[in-house]
Formats: C-alpha cells, sequence, structure tokens
C-alpha cells in the first residue's frame, strides 16, 4: 500500500481527503486488516450523510464478510446513535465501525473504531497497529476457504436510541419552551424530527435539518463562533429559550442562550454537573485541563468531586472508566454521561438542558453567565515549524522546553499530562499543547482579571512565535 497513506491514522480516528486518499480499495483493505488485527465474529456498521459513505460502507462491509464476519448495518445513524446501539448490544459485538469525518468539510471522509465495550481505538490502543497491517507489504493473513459472512440491517436503532436517552430524564415536567435547533445539514437532521414528537409540548424552530454532505449553508462545528451567526439569529426572531448547534456527525453540541449568546462549552460541562450532582452527590465530574477554574469550582460547590483529565476523547472515556466518573465535559463541546457507556450525546444533553430550564424557572443567560467569572482567552493557534533536516515534532518540543524553563520556578502548580499546564497561585495559569496532527501549538490563558490576562497571553505568545 501507498505509505502516503499513513497520514489517514489519526489519534482518534481515520480520516482523508475521499475519494482522493480513502476510496473504496482502502475501505475493503480496511475491513479486512480489522479482522486480520482483532479478528471479531460480528461488527456493527453505521454511516453519515457524506456522498462518498455509501461506497465506503459497502466496501468496507465486502472486506469484513469476505473474511467471515456477520455485519449489522444501521444505515444512516449519528455518532450517538452508533455508540448506543453498540452498547445496546450488550456483548453482541466485537466491533463497530462508523463512516465519518465528522465535523470536517464534504471532501473529507473517515472512519471511527470502537470495540465491543465502547473503548475507541486511537492512538496508544490499536491504532498505531491497524496503521502497520494495513501499510504492510505482505498480504494479510486472510481467512482461506471461509464462508462469508452474514449482513443484517436494523431498522430500528433511531427508536432504540431515543428510547434509551429518554428513560434517563423525565421530560413530562418540561413546560412548553420554544427551541431552536441548527443541525449543520448533519446527522442530527435524521434525530431530531423523531425527538421533536417526543416533546409535543415544545415548538422546534427548523435551521439545516436536511441531511447534506457538501455543508451547503457553513461548516458543522459549533465551536466555530461564525457558524452560530444563523442561529443567534433565528433565536432572536422567534423569541427562544435556548438554541442548540450540532456538528456533522451529531456527537458535539453548543449551546446558545435566550439572548443568541453563545456558552463556551466549560461552562456548559458546569451547568450540567450542576444539574446530575443534585440526584448524585459526591459523584466524579471530569472536565478537561483547558477548563476555566469556574467549572472546577461549581463541581465542587454543587457537591461533587472534580477530575481533571488530559484532552480527547479516548482519554476520557478510558479516565472516566478508572474513576467512576458520572459527567465529563470538554470544551470542545463533549459531554459524556455514565449511564451511556461513557459516549458522547448532545441529544441527551439538550434534554438534560430543557429539564435544567424547568427545574429553575429562570433564563439560561442568568443560570451561566454568573459562572463567566474569570477572563479568558480562546484555544489560540501558533504554526510552530520543524528545524531543516530535523524530526517531526522537533519545534514543537523546542517552544515546550523553553516555556518549561522560564516558568516552572515560579508556578504553585504543574502539570505535564497533556503539554504543559501551570498555575500561578490564584492570579491566573496557561495550557499550552501540541497538535497530534499538524505542526501547531494551542494556548490557553485565564486570569483573574483582564489586563493580568492579555499580558500573560501577549507573553507567551512571544515566546511561542519567536517574535
Amino acid at each position: 500500500m501507498n505509505p502516503a497513506l499513513a497520514k489517514a491514522f489519526k489519534a482518534y480516528d481515520i480520516r482523508g481527503l475521499a475519494p482522493g486518499e480513502l476510496d473504496t480499495a482502502f475501505a475493503r483493505r480496511l475491513g479486512e486488516t480489522l479482522v486480520a488485527e482483532f479478528k471479531p465474529t460480528r461488527v456493527l456498521v453505521g454511516r453519515d450523510m457524506r456522498t462518498t459513505s455509501p461506497e465506503l460502507e459497502a466496501a468496507l462491509v465486502d472486506g469484513l464478510t469476505s473474511q467471515g464476519v456477520n455485519v449489522t448495518r444501521i444505515g444512516l445513524c449519528s455518532t450517538p446513535m452508533f455508540n448506543v446501539s453498540v452498547g445496546l448490544g450488550a456483548g453482541t459485538y466485537d466491533l463497530g465501525v462508523m463512516v465519518t469525518a465528522s465535523h470536517n468539510p464534504g471532501e473529507y471522509n473517515g472512519f471511527k473504531i470502537v470495540k465491543g465495550d465502547l473503548m475507541p481505538i486511537g492512538q496508544g490502543s490499536g491504532m498505531e497497529a491497524i496503521r502497520d497491517r494495513f501499510l504492510s507489504d505482505a498480504t494479510l493473513r486472510l481467512r482461506s476457504g471461509q464462508a462469508p459472512g452474514t449482513v443484517a440491517d436494523d431498522a430500528n436503532a433511531l427508536k432504540n436510541y431515543l428510547d434509551k436517552i429518554f428513560s434517563l430524564v423525565d421530560v413530562s415536567r418540561i413546560p412548553p419552551m420554544k427551541i431552536a435547533v441548527d443541525a449543520g445539514n448533519g446527522m442530527n437532521g435524521l434525530i431530531m424530527p423523531e425527538l421533536t414528537k417526543r416533546l409535543p409540548q415544545c415548538t422546534f424552530f427548523a435551521l439545516y435539518w436536511d441531511p447534506d454532505g457538501a455543508f451547503p449553508h457553513h461548516e458543522a462545528n459549533p465551536l466555530k463562533s461564525e457558524t452560530l451567526e444563523d442561529l443567534r439569529r433565528l433565536v432572536g426572531s422567534t423569541q427562544s429559550h435556548v438554541g442548540a448547534a450540532f456538528d456533522g456527525d451529531g456527537d458535539r453540541v453548543g449551546f446558545t442562550d435566550e439572548l443568541g449568546e453563545p456558552i463556551p462549552g466549560d461552562l456548559m460541562t458546569a451547568l450540567l454537573a450542576e444539574s446530575l450532582l443534585a440526584s448524585a452527590p459526591g459523584a466524579k465530574i471530569l472536565y478537561d485541563l483547558r477548563s476555566s477554574w469556574a467549572t472546577k469550582e461549581a463541581i465542587e460547590s454543587a457537591g461533587g468531586v472534580p477530575v481533571m483529565s488530559r484532552v480527547g476523547h479516548a482519554f476520557i472515556k478510558r479516565r472516566m472508566r478508572e474513576e467512576g466518573g458520572l459527567f465529563a465535559g470538554e470544551l470542545s463541546m463533549h459531554y459524556y454521561f455514565r449511564d451511556l457507556w461513557n459516549v458522547e450525546s448532545g441529544d441527551l444533553c439538550l434534554l438534560l438542558l430543557l429539564r435544567l430550564l424547568a427545574q429553575t424557572g429562570k433564563p439560561l443567560s442568568r443560570m451561566w453567565k454568573p459562572l463567566k467569572t474569570y477572563a479568558k482567552t480562546e484555544e489560540i493557534n501558533s504554526d510552530v515549524a520543524d528545524p531543516a533536516g530535523g524530526p517531526s515534532g522537533a519545534g514543537k518540543d523546542a517552544v515546550l522546553r523553553r516555556i518549561d524553563e522560564k516558568y516552572r520556578a515560579s508556578a504553585s502548580s504543574v502539570s505535564d499530562m497533556d503539554g504543559l499546564r501551570m498555575e500561578f497561585g490564584h492570579d491566573w495559569w496557561f495550557s499550552v499543547r501540541a497538535s497530534n496532527t499538524e505542526p501547531l501549538l494551542r494556548l490557553i490563558v485565564e486570569a483573574v482579571d483582564e489586563k493580568i490576562m492579555a499580558a500573560k497571553r501577549d507573553e507567551l505568545l512571544k515566546l511561542i512565535r519567536g517574535s
């Protein structure tokens, strides 16, 4: 195989241009590779709405069944619907494969792979072995004389998914509300029409609910403020109580309040944690190391035990199992639930938020803005080139060493679980992390006021960018 394809095997999934890099030959060989590596007998397969997804799914299934594996297809689905389908199988499936490139533009596609226990396969948990076996010039050890596996279709996956998430929230006490939802032409356009039927007391205003792999209106990425402009206008014109925007495969959700103001992911983690802790005091709540001090403080104030985690769904899901965490949230707007096998569901987040609004009777703006007690940057990306002839990542490593040397001695707290995170009393802190896939360093700074934050931000950026 072409060694250039190695770059498609990312930290958390397989992703690339389709069909330029990921074509039907790639998908079929991936199916064969998964059988050779993990020796599954039954695999669940789903796909998103991208134009190349049907052909990649068909080739993947062909590769799996050619080796005697029995495949269950659930067809078009969101990633949460896919994950819950694996979970509801209760040990039926050895692997699950979702054909999707999440929020990436329409010319991309990819594969998310999970084990039967819903632990994701990524960097350090099997992705390197898949890559190496896939790229090996040696012929895969295919099962000779093996009868082809079967293919079955599960037409009840969407109903079963909704049954599960609605079993976790009593929606009978949610009063009439107005909710604006931007599905971004992604897979939540499949979920929302059925979800709304179960909340007949609420009025939903639809924005881009038609699944379209070309993403004709905007990138389906709620982390980017510019993608929320249409939703913010819709919230205002309809006087909605809340706005929700989903990413392409539905595993992330961003919210706006009734004024159309976006709510940062770390502060939404705090809000949801407070709600969940009301019925589970003393539970552990995980948050990623980019999160505001306010997130930790809100968890403690609500009677929970805050646990900081490194960034990334594979790491957080593993840590949730280790800690027995009730809930976890990331700045990137991934939210994870113990009652859903530690996987994400933006749909469940929406139900919980509606329940919280009903319980408090307060406008959403009055619930989250009091949490905004610190001055904090967004995540700032800086290009860091490698020195000529040097190994990949050498440039980023050198900058991290310079930062470490400058600040470690004066820091009151240092963590190197994911790049560098240093705190300086209760005045300010920063996090600098290297991108897993690009020559970038990502910086966040938070402080007790804007003046300190701006000064420290500029100081660190000068050190990172060498100017």
